[in-house]
């Protein structure tokens, strides 16, 4: 059966994507690499700016996360520090919140988007959040595929040149998809995050007026990171699909 629906995925990839050669799906890749060094250089730009802005009423990013913790009744997560810069996650394992340096201890508008953001995958978590769910099955699988997908598809390759089965190939691109369709269902989990973490801010009071806007600016530049990874799976396996498919032509 899996290697009928392998048969059949295939065939629909060849109709959908004759006309796709490899130096053009290699050029969506070039031009999605490029959106996300700008997004990431905007990223900074904003973290950096924002991280100037001192909070109205002193808080650091870890008294903040405590506090959104509690008023949403989560009583079972911890905030703890980690090193690095933008390092900051919610780790279900573990139950904590993980704060980088600058959103520990930090008193500005960034570290209490962010500290906000990462409690908000907290309730997430708590609320049984079914996006979130859903990415947390798929880890599993995403470490594996990530790992042997690109290698099955070279395989892959080498074997079409000598027999002309391109079975392995196929194997190695149904893996990527596994990796594409986690970096899509990140979307709304993050997106949600950081919903939940500006509703909170507002009605805390925590940020007002001009200081919500900057969080929000924050966390909308952070959520784009994602898009362009999702944007970059989805195009490389377009890359891999035409270079396949250019091989069969030959």
């Amino acid at each position: 059966m899996f290697l009928n629906l392998l048969q059949a995925s295939h065939e629909g990839q060849s109709m959908v994507l004759s006309n796709l050669t490899t130096s053009e799906a290699f050029l969506m890749i070039i031009i999605v690499g490029i959106a996300g060094m700008i997004v990431q250089w905007r990223l900074r730009s904003v973290v950096s700016k924002y991280s100037q802005e001192p909070l109205p009423g002193g808080m650091t990013g870890a008294e903040i996360a405590e506090r959104m913790l509690r008023e949403n009744g989560i009583k079972n997560v911890s905030v703890v520090h980690t090193g690095g810069y933008l390092t900051d996650h919610f780790d279900p394992r573990t139950m904590t919140v993980n704060l980088s340096d600058e959103v520990y201890y930090g008193r500005s508008i960034t570290s209490a988007a962010i500290a906000c953001h990462e409690c908000g995958h907290a309730v997430q978590h708590a609320e049984g959040y079914a996006p979130l769910r859903m990415r947390s099955a798929l880890v599993p699988l995403v470490q594996f595929s990530s790992t042997t997908a690109t290698w099955l598809i070279i395989i892959g390759l080498i074997m079409t040149a000598s027999s002309g089965s391109q079975m392995m190939c196929w194997i190695g691109v149904a893996l990527m998809c596994i990796s594409a369709l986690f970096s899509i269902i990140t979307l709304p989990v993050e997106y949600n995050a950081s919903d939940r973490a500006l509703a909170w801010l507002q009605s805390s009071r925590v940020l007002v007026a001009k200081e919500l806007e900057g969080a929000k600016i924050s966390l909308r530049w952070a959520a784009r990171t994602y898009l362009v990874a999702a944007l970059s799976a989805i195009a490389s396996i377009l890359y891999y699909v035409a270079l396949i498919n250019g091989r069969r032509r030959d």
